[in-house]
């Protein structure tokens, strides 16, 4: 009897034992499943995102390099219209050089007395009789003399020739009009400044006189102020000069024709203008080429540079 009592007990005590491994089992089973479908679901969430992420960073990607592709495009495009505007500019300019060699090649006019009529004839050639006065002289300097043709050379160049002297601006009474104005007599070197050094030029009687209507300067940067006291003069102020002088705020640019041998040497009028739009056209247009030439290799050809 204790035998089988003890078997007994043994025996029950294997089965609790087992059935409860059992039902751990069955229970680790059961959790262990939905986990392994989790795992799958998230693998196939994180994967579809990944996707996703991939797609949007391919066309953001995209979208990038469609904007840098139009962006760049502005600068062929830019230095395009810049070298076409200068081609309308050195057409401007070639007419407006024309307009000026027609004014002071044409066949002089009486002077004028009306301040608006002369505003409206810069450059034009007009004619005076009368009498200098050449004890109100005063000197624009400095000042080399002007070859037109050297300048229409050398036009936009930053050299220039070593002579240096000073033009001359003598009051001129015009006999047959009542008044007295300005002429620039011309340019005379540094060692001909002084009058003394030149008398065989300082002529006393009445002479014709033709010149070029010219209207007052505004200082330009780096150009230094008149200085009245000293009688030397940077840029025409007519209203200055009229004040030192007693003369009309009225002046012309004697030409060459009126020069008097050993006086002031005429024909001083700068009516070359500077006209570099052609370097400026072959560098844009240059400029446009190159950078369309960049984006096509880039963009079309699809090529690195």
């Amino acid at each position: 009897m204790a035998f089988l009592r003890s078997v007994l007990t043994y025996s029950t005590s294997l089965l609790s034992t087992l059935t409860k491994q059992t039902n751990v089992i069955y229970v680790k089973r059961t959790f262990l499943l939905p986990r392994v479908t989790l795992y799958k679901h998230a693998d196939a969430r994180l994967f579809s995102f990944r996707r996703s992420c991939s797609s949007t960073a391919a066309k953001a990607e995209k979208g990038e390099d469609s904007f840098l592709k139009w962006f760049l495009l502005l600068i062929p495009a830019t230095t395009f219209g810049l070298g076409t505007w200068q081609v309308k500019r050195r057409q401007w300019k070639l007419q407006l050089i024309d307009e000026l060699s027609r004014l002071t090649t044409a066949e002089p006019i009486p002077l004028p007395l009306d301040p608006y009529e002369l505003n409206n004839l810069e450059y034009r050639r007009v004619k005076v009789h009368g009498r200098y006065d050449h004890s109100k002289e005063l000197y624009i300097m400095p000042r080399s003399p002007v070859d037109p043709k050297k300048e229409a050379r050398e036009a936009g160049s930053l050299s220039s020739s070593g002579e240096s002297g000073a033009n001359v601006i003598t009051p001129f009474h015009c006999t047959d009009l009542g008044i007295t104005i300005l002429v620039n007599r011309g340019y005379v070197p540094r060692q001909k400044i002084r009058p003394e050094s030149r008398m065989k030029g300082q002529v006393e009687e009445d002479v014709d006189v033709i010149g070029v209507v010219r209207l007052t300067e505004t200082r330009k940067p780096f150009v230094p102020n008149n200085d009245v006291e000293k009688n030397r003069w940077h840029y025409r102020d007519l209203e200055a000069m009229s004040r030192v002088t007693g003369a009309a705020p009225i002046f012309i640019d004697a030409d060459f024709g009126s020069t008097i041998p050993g006086g002031p040497i005429g024909g001083q009028t700068r009516v070359t203008l500077r006209n570099e739009h052609m370097q400026y056209i072959i560098t844009w247009y240059g400029l446009c080429a190159a950078t369309s030439y960049m984006w096509y290799v880039k963009f079309i050809k699809k090529i690195k540079v």
